[in-house]
Formats: structure tokens, sequence, C-alpha cells
């Protein structure tokens, strides 16, 4: 991939956000604390950055304390001497519980949660649901009393197979408080793709809703709900209880309800009668776990090898105290605040979103696709008082291709717009910057699932500069390593790595020890390493090629993302491994095709990807477009819109390594426009079949030019 940004800049190349009163910022505020707390001298974010990448120790527990955690800290932190291959603990005597920091606000006026769907012919004009905080903390409090009721029990997976709703995060934060593993799987995701990730984890409960709405249509969701369960049926020994929410969306038929499945209210109701879990005076009974149990369970797009999705589990103390870092002391998220990202139940920036209910701010919900009418969630903006609006770099790229929203809505709450997803292009943050709002901070932010949080991202006391990312994340010790293993200079692409430990490294692959048999522990060990140490020693190698610009204004240097260093596919910013498209091909069309390579494509130069799949069929047989057709309908059906190939080409051959590895870099590389000198033909089995790709990539290239 071509790299998106010259680097032919001044020394100190003109900002396209100045932000004012910086030390006033929590930033600052912080920096000053940390002089004062220790004795030092830091004068700029990169000061501050480098203390707390070499004192990670006394960095880490300043953010505890900076940011008011709920809990027992205890005396330890971590050993700082040791690498981030070591997968050391974390203030091991620590306890607390994440839901426990998240409803801190009790007040029956403030609102915590806004859900809204998308408009359709028959609800044009779509109501609002509110919920306070005072509302939520009663509502999690019976979920938590129902879920003790029906045999819950700490360490428990409860999973969601839901769109964005109110009762989505009021049973994350149930799940929460009682100790529990929360597992999500979007709603619009197949269910043979929710039964690859719910089978690895054996879920006590699943929550689901009977109905989604998406391009103005509702969609109905309990025959796939049915087809999960049926599938789990034949896999787990123990079949979940599955708790359905009526969303209101389709009316009610009961004669398609199982007997077993569990109405929302009625679930809710029997809680609030039973009251279980709560102390004498109606608190109810947080139960503290170790800063390192597990808090959630997100599922790897394949980066991690071959076959199903990864489970990876995070750290309860780990994404409380990253989130708390990353909202109340760089990104200056404030009580008053109005969040909104639109994001999928299944993404974790819905977990990121989430989070934000610690800082006390309003978050947004929305169901829906964010661009068949693409006034719509500007409207939102204004009608709600929105002030942190999040997307991805897709969508920011496809409404500057149809819509203007500075000309039509005024956006004056506006504070900051975060992007992410894939690369934001340069020429995107001049649009951002003319056509929604002169002077917002435009937070590029990277991080991903592997950390449920940000490496590099956003800072309310520094400046935009044009393709860039802010900064990186305090604690956050990354580099881009040359193929030595060696940080390279300002300004040089390289592999993101991570260099020192942090707080939210996963846990692990599931399962943990204590939650699988000792064989299965070890080879979810050995793959945890595997995916993120393999490559350089001992060090985070993260898969991302990414540039790291020389400082200005105290910055430390920006941070230019430059592509996937792997084969992931990333159509539109919803990132994915082959393998996903590859267990279709193998379960439908065994005799038909025998084999296959999926790539990603750069199309809209370089700001998204197209799939293109190449397969081999047996000898004789020609590609019909009625066999594409059937290709992309199966893919559809089983995975998501975003899986279909946009080309399936046929070709003779598939590209191996000599020891029986599909070569999918080499050929995205190709078709993508690197020479055919580049590859080392003496790592390859059969290297001889790289001219069609040279072919194929010189049409499919000319068809996006």
């Amino acid at each position: 991939m071509p790299v998106p940004l010259s680097r032919d800049l001044p020394e100190e190349a003109a900002p396209l956000f100045q932000p004012t009163n910086v030390q006033e910022s929590p930033t600052w505020r912080f920096l000053s604390s940390v002089n004062t707390r220790y004795g030092l001298s830091l004068a700029s974010y990169y000061d501050l950055w480098n203390w707390s990448t070499s004192a990670i120790d006394l960095f880490w527990n300043a953010v505890w304390d900076e940011t008011g955690i709920i809990g027992y800290k205890g005396d330890h932190v971590v050993d700082s001497s040791a690498k981030p291959s070591q997968n050391v603990p974390w203030f091991s005597n620590a306890q607390l519980n994440w839901a426990e920091n998240m409803l801190q606000n009790r007040s029956f006026t403030k609102v915590a949660l806004i859900q809204t769907t998308e408009p359709t012919p028959s609800n044009p004009d779509p109501e609002l649901k509110t919920c306070t905080f005072g509302e939520l903390y009663n509502l999690v409090a019976d979920l938590a009393s129902a879920l003790l009721l029906n045999g819950f029990k700490t360490g428990d997976r409860v999973a969601s197979y839901s769109s964005n709703c109110i009762e989505n995060v009021a049973a994350c934060l149930a799940t929460s408080a009682l100790g529990g593993i929360w597992v999500s799987a979007a709603a619009d995701f197949g269910p043979d793709g929710v039964l690859e990730r719910f089978e690895q984890v054996q879920p006590s409960f699943i929550f689901a809703v009977d109905a989604v709405v998406y391009n103005a249509k509702i969609h109905d969701h309990l025959s796939k709900l049915s087809l999960l369960l049926d599938g789990l049926s034949s896999v787990v020994p123990v079949q979940p209880k599955t708790i359905v929410i009526s969303t209101g969306h389709q009316a009610p038929d009961p004669a398609r309800w199982c007997d077993d499945w569990i109405d929302w209210s009625e679930f809710v109701k029997s809680g609030k009668d039973s009251k279980l879990g709560r102390t004498k005076t109606g608190e109810i009974e947080w139960r503290r776990v170790s800063f390192n149990d597990p808090l959630w369970i997100l599922f790897s797009s394949g980066t991690t090898g071959a076959g199903r999705p990864k489970p990876i589990v995070h750290r309860a103390g780990g994404m409380l105290l990253q989130s708390r870092k990353e909202f109340a002391i760089c990104g200056d998220l404030r009580p008053d605040d109005v969040f909104f990202y639109y994001t999928t139940t299944g993404w974790m920036m819905w977990n990121f979103l989430v989070s934000g209910l610690a800082t006390g701010c309003t978050l947004v919900l929305y169901d829906g696709s964010p661009l068949r009418d693409p006034a719509f969630l500007w409207h939102l903006v204004d009608k709600l008082g929105i002030t942190i609006f999040g997307t991805s770099a897709k969508y920011i790229d496809q409404l500057s291709k149809k819509y203007k929203p500075r000309e039509h809505h005024s956006l004056a709450s506006l504070r900051h717009i975060y992007s992410t997803g894939s690369p934001l292009a340069p020429q995107l943050f001049d649009w951002v910057y003319e056509y929604i709002h002169p002077n917002v901070l435009l937070g590029s932010i990277t991080g991903g699932t592997d950390i449920c949080s940000l490496f590099a991202g956003m800072c309310s006391a520094l400046p935009v500069y044009r393709g860039e990312i802010q900064c990186r994340m305090l604690g956050m010790a990354i580099e881009a390593f040359n193929s030595n293993g060696t940080a390279n200079p300002p300004d040089e692409p390289g592999d993101l790595v991570c260099t020192k430990p942090f707080p939210c490294m996963p846990a692990g692959f599931w399962p943990l020890p204590g939650f699988g048999t000792e064989e299965a522990v070890k080879a979810a060990q050995l793959r945890y390493q595997q995916a993120y140490f393999g490559e350089f020693d001992g060090v985070w190698y993260h898969g991302d090629h990414i540039l790291i610009t020389r400082s200005m204004k105290g910055n430390g240097g920006g941070v230019v993302m430059l592509g996937r260093s792997d084969g992931v596919l990333n159509p539109g910013g919803v990132r994915f491994g082959s393998a996903e498209l590859y267990d279709v091909i193998d379960m439908c069309f065994p005799t038909e095709i025998q084999d296959c390579v999926a790539i990603g494509q750069s199309i809209e130069n370089g700001t998204d990807e197209r799939v293109v799949m190449f397969v081999k069929l047996p000898e004789g047989q020609m590609l019909s477009e009625e066999l594409q057709q059937r290709i992309k309908g199966e893919i559809r059906k089983r995975r998501t819109p975003r899986h279909v190939p946009g080309k399936i080409i046929q070709v003779e051959d598939i590209p191996y390594t000599l020891n029986g590895k599909r070569v999918e870099v080499l050929v995205k590389k190709i078709v993508n426009g690197a020479p055919k000198s580049s590859v080392n033909p003496a790592t390859l089995a059969n290297p001889q079949c790289l001219d069609i790709y040279v072919e194929a990539g010189n049409q499919l290239r000319s068809e996006v030019q």
C-alpha cells in the first residue's frame, strides 16, 4: 500500500486544529500532578509520554489515583523489568468491579443512555428512548437478581446476539456486577459465524432481540437466533437460558417462540421481585474481582492464525484503568458530554463507548444504517446536543461524496470527532474541517480488538496535523520496528510494536486456567504467544504498518497508519480474517471449488479496499455467473454483506509456501502493484503460478483507477 501522506513537511507544519487553554487540560493537570508527586520537571507531552513508558509502575499507579478508581489498589503495580511476552500480572492485590465504576452516578434526572433507531416507512420519526443513571442502576440490580435466580455463578459467560440498545448495555453491566464474563456478537452476523464464537466459550445465558432495523427495513432476528441455538444444541453440553428483548419493531408472534425462551420484561420482573444479590441497604453486592480476572471476551478477525476466530480475554482492571486514562486524562471526556459512536455490538468500539459511563456523561445508542439518509445522524447531533461524534474512516469517505453536514446543520455542540477502523486519508482531514466543523478536535485513533483500546489516538492538549493520529497514548511504548527488530527513526515506516508491558494486554486466549482442560489451556497459551510475540523477541507485534513522525509542538511524533502488515481483509473499515471466507467455501462448495485465496485490493485512493477472491476449479470447469452468485449468496447468508467478495476470479493455481501455507500477503502485494521481482521464488512451492496474479492485478487496478 502506498504511503498516504507525504513526509516532505516543514519542521513545524501548520496544524489543522490548535487547542486553547492547554494548561487547563486534564493532560496538563496530570503532568503537573506527577511533577509534584515524584519531583519531576516534565515540560511537554513528549516528556510525559517518555516518563510514562519508562517508569510504567509509577505511571499506572498515578493513573489509578488521578482517575478515582473505585476499589482496593494494594501496594503492587507491575514488574517493570518484565518483557511484554511474559504477560505479568498487574496490581496483584487489587480488588475491583468494572460495573461498579460505571455506575457511580445514581441521579434520576441525569440521562445515561439515549436510544434511537433509523427511520422506516412505518415509523418515520422513531421515538427516543432514554434511561437515567438512577433507572439504569435499578435495571442492572434487577437483572443481576434475575441472573442469580436462574443459577448464575461467578465466571459464567453471558452472551449477547443483539442490536445496540439500552437492554444490551444493562445486561453487560449486570454480568460484570456479578463477576461474569461478557461475550457479544452483532445482530448482523450470520448464525454460523456466531456459532463459531459461542461454541468456544459456552455461554450460560444469551440475550437477543426479536428484530433489527437497517436500510429503513425491519429484519426479523428470531429465525437467526433459532438457527444459532439449534447449532449450539449439538456442540455444548448445557443449553444456555435465552432471554428475548421485544424491540417493538414487529408484532409479537408467540407461535415462533420456543417454550424455554424467556421474555425480557418477565426476566427483569422476576429479578425485581426476588431482590437477590443486594445488601441490607439495597445496594448491589458488587463482586469485586482481581485486576487480572476476565471482564469480556472479544474475537479476533483472523490475524491470530487460521481456523475459527480466536477468543481474546480482556482483564477487568486493564479495561477499566486504560479507558479511564483515555477518557479522563487524554480525551477530556466530561460529565456534560453527549457521546455518540456509530458501532455494532460486535465491534470493540461498543465496549469503548460503554466505558464512557464512568465519566457520568450521556451515551447515544443507534441501530440502523448510517448513510441511507446521510442527514439523519447529523440531525441527531443538533437534536441531542452531541459533543463527541465517533465513526469510521470509511463513513467519512462515503459521506464526503454525497453530503456536506455544515451546509445543513448547526453542529455547534461538537467538540470532538473520532475516526477509526482504517486509515483516515489526509484529504479527508481537510474535508472534515471544511464541511463538518472548522474548530473541532479530529481524533483519528488506532488500537483494535486485541487490546480493546488505543495504542495511538486523541489528546485534548495537542494540535491536529493533516493525515496524522495526534500522538502515541500515554503508557503505550509503541515504536515502528524494522525487520532487524530495532526502532526506526522518525518518518521511516515499520511494524507497530509495543516494547513495554501495558495493563490492557489480554489475559490470554480462551480458555484461561481454571476454565478448560490442561491440554486446552496450554494450546490457548501457545496460540497467544504465537499471535503477538512470534515476530520479534519479547515485544508485542500488532500487525500494522506505521510511520511515527518527528515531534512537533512537543507531541513526541504523530502516527501515520500505512495499512496491515498481514493479509487481514478490511472492506469499509470492517476487519475480518480470510479464514471466515474459506470456511464457507469448504463447507458449501467442497467439490465445485478445489482451492481459493482471498485478498484486499486497495481502492478509492487507498481509503478503502474490496475483497477479491481467486478460485481454482476442477480441471475442465469454468467459473459461471451462476456459481459466482451462489458463492456470494452463501457468504452473505453465513457471514455478513461486508464479507461478500467484490470480484471472484478463476485461476489455474493458488500459491503456497514450501511448508504448505497458502500465500495471501504476497498475492495482495502483487494485485496492488508490487513487481513480481519483489518475490523470492525459493520460498514458494509453485512460483510459476504468479504470472496469472500479475495479469489479474493489472486488470483489477485498471478497473478502479
